[in-house]
């Protein structure tokens, strides 16, 4: 028998899907433009917005009907409700075959899940949150763990994962700062294109999200409209975007919830298209997020029916309606043939669709869709890894007499009320958070010790009394008086405060969780304010999706530590810092303000936006973004480079001597930074162009050079062009954004020189031994 060109694997894949869709009737092309979302819940609360007004529940009738036809997507078969993932790998398995014999050209459907932090499934790892690996200043270690989670993935089935969140954090009251990377660009786009060659270098398919503008919604509202100008677009929001497509390979793209100045981004050519496909080169698929299409008619009001919501999104260059199929369906096929939409537009989506199934071998007759191994998504050396990107995430804000690390046999109390929780770990998008809430009763299916637990097991010879003192958001301060008695028992109280993870206002932190300030959730403030009032040293841990107001216990507390939904393995991460065994060596991926008022304010403010006389509000931050402690010191020695003078596409190399002063090994975070003193549109004071994490040994130096370049200098200038300005500029070399260690001036001589796509994104980095 003849074997159909498209099946040919020795035919080039453009070659085999033009001959696949010259076969596929109308109905067959647009059925691969959805998904299909089986056993989502379709009333009470669930894990999408509006998924009670959205979701359909398919009969077994009616799913054996749609498939005929073929179909796109599978969605969250792991993620929806707890199930073995064994048996949910057979299950996937005995789904897809039977989508491929229901249709006349047996093909499956991409598998999809949610991999924010982890693989969102019953039984898998649950890793530090994105906001963690931030505050890691460790992308190789970022990468691992994306290769883990993919391989995870592709064991059980599935082709394509929603992640990374590349949103730059804008308003730290927005209740998905959890799940990005931090506040600014640079370090976005670096971590984040980490992760996305890790889950691609195991197969998966990774998406990039929210595209774009989602983190910068007024007032930090979930789905607000976002007003950012087209500075603030090109030069802070798109740039981690950017890298992960250019660099990291990225193969799919989801478009964002918001409008910006009154466009919906799923229904953005100019985004979706111009810039993503015909400026940046982006050749893979553009999904929408859950029911983003139908919003458009729903919610955003630029649509009037189902039918002109899916012309809008495809027109924009949206190719897959995600979780399940509502515009792209029947609304879509009778608005084609009624000749309102162009079939050219269903066969520019299919086509992309199908380009990525036929990479991932889905087009190919020795397709098989069973799990070729054993399945064991929270391996040993899962565990490994989440437990030293814990440690390396946990950031020591404060020790300023040396409290820390606690001696080995004192008395502690331990207090507060994410201290004996397990879910005080995880972030919203893990699988006890996100989806076990709805099933009470069923297990976590992973050890996750607390840190009362694991500080118990780090200090076995220590007193370690326990009092929750508190809710995390009820008023009720009933719990206080124990708290107090059991402090002023101890010699030191390690209060354990922060948020609750949750979705749509089911918690402090996670999607549609919005804070209207920054103070501490509840009574927590005051209870730790009783705390301080007993006269007994105070160590603060904040187990957080978000940085908190600390300036009202500036200069009363014994020390501060922060982490960010630290995972499974942050309890023990948390302890050993506490005991001394770990070394902080975490640093702020955002800034901690002082105040909870005086917001929105990230580190990149032009000099208006910083402290001044013209206004009595001060926005200067408690700790700064970059701030991290340590319990050795370093040395910083030996500057040198940095030319004087340089074309405006010119480079310079930047070096400096790093050394472990102190007698313990530890890890120093070297960040570079920009300040541009004159340009033809205002700035940010400094901002992040390089960094590099280094760890060293008692006594041991190493040499750590940045390769500058001058693209890395260019910004959006009033034509909206990306520009590199001749004129000064200062290179500093810095523990923080604000602890600057070495200033370097340089002068760029030359005309203004345009940067184009081909410009260099990020600043490369040496680390050399010093005898």
């Amino acid at each position: 028998m003849t074997t159909a060109p498209w099946r040919d694997p020795a035919l080039p894949a453009a070659a085999r899907v033009d001959d696949l869709l010259s076969r596929m009737t109308l109905e067959e092309k647009t059925a691969q433009l959805y998904g299909v979302w089986v056993g989502a819940a379709t009333d009470g609360d669930g894990v999408a917005p509006h998924q009670h007004d959205m979701s359909v529940d398919h009969s077994d009738e009616e799913w054996a009907e749609l498939i005929t036809r073929g179909l796109g997507q599978l969605t969250r078969s792991f993620g929806t409700a707890p199930v073995d993932p064994a048996l949910g790998a057979r299950a996937l398995a005995r789904a897809q075959r039977r989508i491929a014999e229901a249709g006349r050209f047996g093909i499956p459907a991409v598998a999809h899940e949610e991999c924010l932090a982890g693989f969102t499934a019953w039984r898998a790892t649950a890793y530090p949150v994105p906001l963690a690996w931030g505050a890691a200043w460790d992308p190789p270690l970022v990468e691992e763990m994306a290769r883990r989670i993919g391989e995870d993935l592709r064991s059980v089935g599935v082709h394509q994962g929603l992640a990374p969140v590349l949103d730059v954090v804008r308003d730290p009251r927005w209740g998905r700062v959890e799940e990005t990377i931090g506040e600014d660009p640079y370090l976005v786009g670096t971590i984040g294109t980490a992760y996305v060659r890790g889950l691609e270098s195991a197969g998966v398919v990774a998406t990039l999200k929210h595209f774009a503008g989602y983190a910068s919604s007024a007032g930090a509202r979930n789905l607000a409209p976002v007003r950012a100008g087209i500075r603030e677009f090109a030069d802070v929001t798109l740039p981690p975007f950017e890298m992960a497509v250019r660099e990291g390979g990225a193969r799919s793209v989801m478009a964002a919830y918001n409008e910006t100045d009154g466009v919906p981004a799923s229904a953005d050519p100019e985004l979706l298209t111009r810039l993503l496909r015909e400026e940046w080169g982006f050749t893979g698929t553009v999904v929408a997020d859950y029911f983003g299409i139908a919003f458009l008619q729903t919610l955003h009001r630029v649509a009037g029916t189902p039918a002109e919501a899916a012309h809008a999104a495809l027109a924009a260059g949206i190719d897959v309606e995600l979780p399940t199929v509502r515009c792209y369906g029947q609304p879509l096929l009778d608005a084609v043939r009624a000749g309102q939409v162009p079939e050219e537009l269903v066969d520019r989506a299919a086509r992309r669709v199908l380009l990525q199934k036929c990479e991932l071998g889905l087009l190919d007759e020795d397709w098989t869709p069973e799990p070729t191994g054993p399945v064991a998504l929270d391996s040993t050396g899962n565990r490994i890894l989440a437990r030293r990107l814990a440690e390396e995430s946990v950031v020591l804000l404060d020790n300023p007499d040396g409290l820390l690390p606690l001696a080995p046999d004192t008395r502690i109390a331990v207090v507060g009320p994410r201290a004996a929780d397990a879910l005080a770990m995880l972030g919203c998008y893990s699988f006890p958070s996100h989806v076990l809430t709805h099933h009470p009763g069923v297990p976590a299916g992973i050890e996750i010790p607390t840190v009362l637990d694991a500080l118990r097991t780090e200090l076995p010879d220590a007193k370690v009394t326990f009092a929750q003192g508190c809710d995390v958001t009820d008023p009720d301060t009933a719990g206080f008086e124990e708290a107090v008695a059991r402090t002023a028992e101890a010699d030191v109280c390690v209060a354990v405060l922060g948020d609750r993870a949750g979705l749509f206002g089911r918690g402090t932190s996670g999607e549609g969780c919005d804070a209207s300030d920054l103070g501490l959730p509840g009574v927590q403030g005051e209870l730790l304010d009783a705390l301080v009032a007993t006269g007994v040293p105070v160590v603060l841990v904040l187990l957080t999706g978000r940085p908190y107001a600390l300036g009202r216990w500036q200069g009363r507390l014994g020390a501060v530590v922060q982490a960010f939904f630290p995972g499974e393995e942050g309890g023990p991460a948390v302890a050993g810092v506490l005991s001394g065994r770990v070394n902080p060596s975490g640093r702020l991926p955002v800034s901690v303000p002082r105040e909870p008022g005086g917001q929105p304010w990230t580190y990149l403010q032009p000099p208006l936006g910083l402290a001044g006389e013209v206004s009595n509000l001060d926005p200067t931050p408690l700790y700064a973004f970059g701030h991290g402690r340590s319990y050795t010191a370093f040395a910083w020695e030996d500057v040198t480079g940095g030319a004087a003078r340089i074309g405006t596409d010119g480079a310079c190399d930047l070096s400096v001597t790093v050394r472990n002063t102190g007698d313990r090994e530890g890890a120093e975070v070297v960040q570079l930074y920009l300040h541009d003193p004159v340009a033809s549109v205002t700035r940010p004071d400094v901002r992040l162009v390089g960094y590099q994490r280094v760890a060293l040994s008692p006594g041991e130096a190493a040499r750590v050079t940045f390769r500058f370049h001058t693209d890395l200098s260019a910004f959006t200038d009033r034509s909206g062009r990306r520009v590199v300005e001749p004129g000064a500029l200062e290179l500093r070399l810095a523990a923080s954004s604000t602890d600057v260690r070495h200033t370097t001036r340089l002068t760029l001589t030359g005309p203004v020189r345009v940067a184009g796509t081909d410009r260099r994104l990020r600043c490369e980095t040496e680390v050399s031994g010093v005898g």
